[in-house]
């Protein structure tokens, strides 16, 4: 048998190799020649599934219960054969919106929710600590196995001191490789490709060194399958072994075949192989045969290894996990037992290194850059290149991630086999399934729905399945288990609320399954989606569509400068990555990046999403919003603000149904169905006047356009005259889009305000000289009557203009008759400014004094007898003024026509002029 210092110097030789494979794979990819853009090593990356669990466990699993090993892998073959388009979907979805995690896709989802992020993160290192720690006790344990070299009956392989220390070398090289090959730069569009062609070489060994001892046991100690299982039927105690019936057995079928449908899914490193390392979307049309191909024959000898490791060690004599190395050291194949250890080895490090790479992707991303970002004290925002703090929070993650599954393996590890650990953390990464399932087919999941979901599975996962581990340590006493906290019974964990006759397994997914979607449906129905909710749900449930992305976001309503963008992207993945990134969208799109230009929705979009590859979509949302202002919107906006005041007629409407079924509404609720049914009136006026308001503007302008373009020889004096008119229509329409934009910011609370002392006669003054054209025009006089001496008001300027221009404007359409005049007056006293502007008009109904300065709310005009304009003007007035602590109103007394006052405080009031807070209140 080989030395132990052999084994040892063979083990870390071939760790040596992974290197050399990944360090070739991401040679080649740096000149353009990847290995890994191949649908066959695709799927041999995917095949990190098969980790020591698969080598070691299903062994000992099949030597204990039979053919109950299979739904391990009955699962995954079920997915990728029946429910491929599920796969194919996310692939398209992450492609799209450049998804690193699976923490960022179901942040993504639910309005690129931090939190939401962040609990995923935090499930996910806890549930997948074990699974690390599993692999750390195969490798130790096998190395227990070979050091024995005894002859006939190899010891079970306890773990020693010695093995331990191994162990923990071993996680120390695999920290070493996941930051050498998993962190080596920040790139968004980055694939491992290294990592990945050391992962499929490492499915390859596993196979081969699995599949030689399988034909070494059936082949070469027995006459083949026949002779094999005619031995073990001989012997009575071992036909259990081929019947699939038994008490609770069609039970764990069905739970071990719905947790690993979930784990092939949702286990981070089965996300990152499938999804994030997808290098092109119709390898997967391969791979749904060649995956469950390789599990297959992967499983073929699993029975057969493990009944020959019955009939040669009977009663126990040999740990049944490690029958894959005892069986050929009991008959000295010594080179069959190393080629299995290195198999085993394969298998543990292919699944440390991608757990230990998606991990730390997740906890830099949702964890530790979203408390950084948003932490002021040490301004991070003020700091220039930013990715090498990325690359070193990313490697302390992946070392800290690996001794948190040492310590695991350490402590709690040994009280468990091997298949058992494995499926704490399958029941786990299930958690995730009813929120990514979901958001992917429904769209009325909501970010709390998903959060209460996600909690209350975790919390019963860790009540049923990670505290009993801490009491079979010895951790905690064993009366929890036997009676309960407290003496209460139904709180067992191993028997909650009194479910008795299934095992630990069974019982701790149906009951985290119960409470997670219980939560999320019933929290998802009791809340209602925000706007970037609503978005990202239409774009992940209808993500096929589309044949690309659109471009446009439309839940932003802001803008940043380009220059702002590129200097924001380069600090988080670099400067010359970020040029070369923008240099190629501008090309493919024909823009010109001129630095201080307002980038579009599309380009603004195309940065958050580059960002995302790097920090997340979460992070990247709160970045790019930071050095977001206001920005002017299109004709597609506004269709968009429309729909969701659609959505809210429509509410109404359920609404109404349902108080007629019930029959039992209160009088609030009637007033309120009243009040609903009263905007889905003024919305249909509202819809008529803004398609008049932007048809006639858009009629002209491509009437005379077309003269233009039709007639080129047309008189100058003509020609300036057309343009003229196509230059008014244009501005015409730039005030409607102007006035909707205004007023989403000002409800949403997203305006940004200047409050400071302002001189109030000269904003007076310069509003009345912006409306003298127009009212001259109009044939109309304007008097100014304003006290001298007047004091500063707190207030925004422009604002304070807009709403004094807006009130004058709004005169002039009612001033009438040969003497038509507009008074502009300003008083003050102790306390607050008085502001007057009135007309000589018809007047305002007094039944329509205080429903005026609503939205879409509109009165004839004096002149031509109908409604003008849009209806938006006094309710955009009535939102600033009220910001400033102030009131507007109709003067009641005023007998010559209409008279609107406003009162300004004249000192800072107590709420903050800033906050967003401050405005709903004074709404």
């Amino acid at each position: 048998m080989f030395e132990p210092w052999f084994i040892v110097l063979t083990a870390f030789g071939y760790l040596a190799l992974l290197f050399a494979i990944a360090y070739w794979g991401d040679l080649r990819a740096e000149r353009n020649r990847s290995v890994i853009n191949n649908p066959a090593i695709y799927a041999l990356s995917m095949a990190v599934y098969a980790t020591s669990w698969t080598f070691y466990g299903s062994v000992g699993r099949a030597a204990s219960s039979g053919i109950d090993f299979l739904p391990i892998y009955l699962g995954p073959t079920l997915v990728f054969v029946c429910w491929w388009f599920v796969l194919a979907k996310i692939i398209r979805i992450s492609k799209t919106n450049r998804i690193t995690s699976i923490a960022d896709f179901i942040a993504s989802r639910y309005g690129k929710s931090a939190t939401l992020g962040g609990l995923v993160a935090v499930i996910a290192v806890i549930g997948i600590a074990p699974y690390i720690s599993l692999q750390l006790k195969a490798v130790s344990t096998s190395l227990s196995v070979l050091f024995t070299q005894t002859s006939s009956v190899p010891d079970g392989g306890s773990v020693t001191a010695e093995t331990s220390v191994i162990a923990l070398m071993v996680t120390v090289a695999m920290a070493v490789f996941a930051i050498l090959f998993g962190t080596r730069h920040l790139d968004p569009n980055e694939h491992h490709e290294g990592v990945v062609a050391a992962i499929a070489f490492e499915s390859v060994v596993k196979l081969v060194a699995f599949v030689a001892v399988g034909l070494f046991v059936t082949f070469g100690l027995y006459d083949g399958f026949g002779d094999l299982f005619a031995r073990a039927a001989a012997r009575g105690d071992l036909g259990h072994l081929f019947r699939l019936g038994g008490e609770g057995r069609y039970g764990q079928w069905i739970t071990l075949t719905l947790l690993s449908m979930a784990a092939i899914v949702c286990l981070p490193r089965q996300f990152h192989m499938t999804v994030v390392e997808n290098v092109d979307e119709s390898h997967l049309s391969r791979a749904v045969w060649l995956f469950p191909l390789y599990l297959f024959v992967m499983n073929i000898f699993v029975l057969p290894i493990a009944i020959g490791g019955l009939l040669q060690f009977p009663d126990g004599q040999a740990d049944a996990d490690m029958f894959v190395l005892t069986l050929p050291m009991a008959h000295r194949q010594e080179s069959i037992a190393l080629l299995a250890f290195i198999g085993g080895l394969s298998a543990a490090t292919g699944m440390i290194i991608i757990s230990t790479i998606a991990l730390s992707t997740m906890v830099c991303n949702d964890l530790v850059m979203p408390v950084l970002l948003r932490w002021r004290a040490i301004a991070l925002d003020k700091r220039g290149d930013l990715t090498q703090l990325i690359l070193a929070v990313r490697r302390g993650s992946s070392l800290l991630i690996l001794l948190l599954g040492y310590v695991f393996f350490q402590y709690i590890g040994e009280s468990y086999a091997l298949v058992t650990i494995g499926l704490i953390s399958f029941a786990a990464a299930a958690q995730f399934a009813p929120a990514l399932i979901g958001g992917l087919y429904w769209k009325g999941g909501t970010a709390r729905g998903a959060l209460a979901g996600l909690s209350l599975g975790f919390a019963v996962w860790i009540y049923t399945l990670l505290l009993p581990s801490f009491v079979l340590s010895g951790w905690l006493p064993g009366s929890l288990l036997e009676s309960g906290p407290f003496g209460i019974s139904l709180l067992k964990p191993y028997q909650l609320f009194g479910l008795q006759g299934a095992d630990p397994i069974t019982h701790s997914l149906f009951w985290s399954m119960l409470f997670n979607i219980g939560g999320y449906f019933a929290v998802s129905l009791a809340t209602r989606p925000g706007v970037a909710e609503i978005v990202q749900a239409s774009r992940f449930v209808d993500a096929f569509r589309e044949e690309a992305p659109t471009g446009r976001s439309a839940d932003w309503v802001g803008g940043a400068s380009i220059g702002d963008l590129r200097a924001l992207l380069a600090r988080f993945v670099g400067r010359v990555r970020a040029h070369r990134a923008f240099a190629l969208h501008a090309r493919g799109r024909g823009l010109l990046l001129d630095p201080d230009a307002t980038a579009d929705a599309e380009l603004t979009l195309f940065a958050e999403r580059l960002l995302a590859g790097s920090i997340g979509a979460a992070s990247a949302r709160v970045l790019v919003e930071s050095i977001s202002k206001g920005a002017e919107v299109g004709i597609d906006e506004v269709l968009q603000i429309l729909d969701e005041t659609s959505e809210v007629i429509v509410y109404s409407q359920q609404l109404e149904a349902k108080s007629r079924e019930l029959q039992a509404a209160t009088e609030e609720l009637r007033a309120a169905n009243d009040r609903l049914q009263e905007l889905d009136r003024l919305k249909d006026e509202f819809l008529s006047t803004v398609s008049h308001e932007l048809r006639t503007p858009l009629t002209s302008i491509r009437s005379f356009g077309e003269i233009l373009y039709d007639q080129p020889d047309v008189a100058p004096e003509e020609r300036r005259r057309f343009l003229g008119i196509i230059i008014a229509e244009s501005e015409r329409l730039t005030r409607l889009i102007n006035q909707l934009l205004d007023l989403a910011r000002l409800e949403a609370g997203q305006m940004d305000w200047a409050m400071e002392a302002v001189d109030s006669e000269a904003a007076i003054r310069d509003a009345v000289a912006a409306t003298e054209s127009l009212a001259a025009e109009a044939g109309i006089r304007v008097e100014i009557d304003v006290a001298p001496g007047l004091p500063p008001v707190y207030a925004d300027r422009d604002r304070l203009v807009q709403v004094i221009v807006n009130l004058t404007a709004n005169a002039a359409k009612f001033a009438g008759g040969p003497d038509a005049r507009i008074s502009v007056s300003a008083r003050s006293d102790a306390e607050s400014l008085l502001i007057g502007v009135a007309d000589n008009g018809p007047g305002v109904p007094s039944d329509a004094r205080e429903t005026v300065f609503e939205r879409f709310r509109q009165v004839a005009s004096g002149r031509s007898g109908r409604p003008t304009g849009s209806g938006l003007g006094l309710a955009i007035c009535r939102q600033i003024v009220e910001h400033f602590g102030g009131r507007i109103w109709i003067d009641p007394d005023y007998a010559d026509g209409a008279r609107f006052c406003v009162s300004l405080p004249r000192h800072r009031q107590d709420r903050g002029p800033d906050s967003a807070e401050s405005l709903s209140a004074a709404q």
